[in-house]
């Protein structure tokens, strides 16, 4: 088993998905640190949905979720920075808590607290409505000044290809892809094209044989195989 660091996780919900599916991860994750310095921000799929339905505020709703499992920690392990553990949309609204700058009307300061961002599977480039809402602030914000505050790793697999003309795994993937890029006949994890993930200033990872949904019988980022091809970054 590979040295890991030791820092406290805090892991960040994927859109549309909630804390309970994240149990295996914190259980894989508990193989290779204390399971006491892991916690899943406590979001529901009301969060990301809101009621009356208001999908635009889903980051703000998510954002209070992260920042209350950031100082939990931080009042359990003061010495030690905490680690951005974020699955697929959630890792955008976790680099928008980490920007600190005011985000409609939500503005949160976890300065030292927080040292590093992993993301799995985060989308940062994408023409899907409600992503794209969050990605252009991020860019209109990040500058390479962040980068030298917080390591940032954008983890994402090239398992499936998509191809319009292939077979019917490789059409899903097609669609898919294209609901976030122009280009369906990519390499991604399934849901999202690998490309898509490229954030320049990050240390970007692809890692093979994951996949992005979280379902049971799945190899996905959160299973034990999954983790265990990207826990070296963590």
């Amino acid at each position: 088993m590979s040295v890991t660091s030791q820092n406290p996780v805090v892991i960040v919900p994927g859109v549309l998905f909630w804390d309970g599916l994240y149990e295996v991860m914190r259980d894989a994750l508990s193989r290779y640190l204390p399971a006491e310095k892991i916690e899943i921000a406590p979001v529901s799929l009301l969060d990301w949905v809101g009621f009356p339905p208001s999908p635009e505020r889903s980051t703000n709703r998510v954002m209070t979720a992260i920042d209350r499992s950031v100082r939990s920690l931080r009042i359990k392990f003061p010495e030690e920075q905490v680690t951005i553990v974020a699955h697929s949309g959630g890792g955008t609204v976790a680099m928008i808590y980490l920007l600190e700058k005011r985000f409609q009307g939500d503005e949160y300061h976890p300065g030292d607290s927080v040292g590093k961002l992993v993301t799995l599977g985060t989308p940062f480039h994408t023409h899907e409505h409600y992503a794209k809402i969050k990605t252009d602030f991020i860019f209109r914000h990040l500058d390479s000044d962040f980068f030298l505050r917080k390591e940032v790793v954008s983890i994402v697999s090239d398992q499936y290809r998509g191809d319009l003309q292939g077979s019917l795994i490789e059409k899903m993937c097609y669609m898919f892809y294209r609901s976030v890029t122009e280009d369906g006949h990519a390499a991604g994890d399934g849901i999202v094209p690998a490309d898509s993930c490229y954030l320049e200033g990050a240390r970007n990872v692809t890692i093979p044989h994951v996949e992005h949904l979280p379902t049971p019988h799945t190899r996905w980022y959160g299973t034990k195989e999954g983790v265990d091809q990207w826990i070296q970054w963590l």
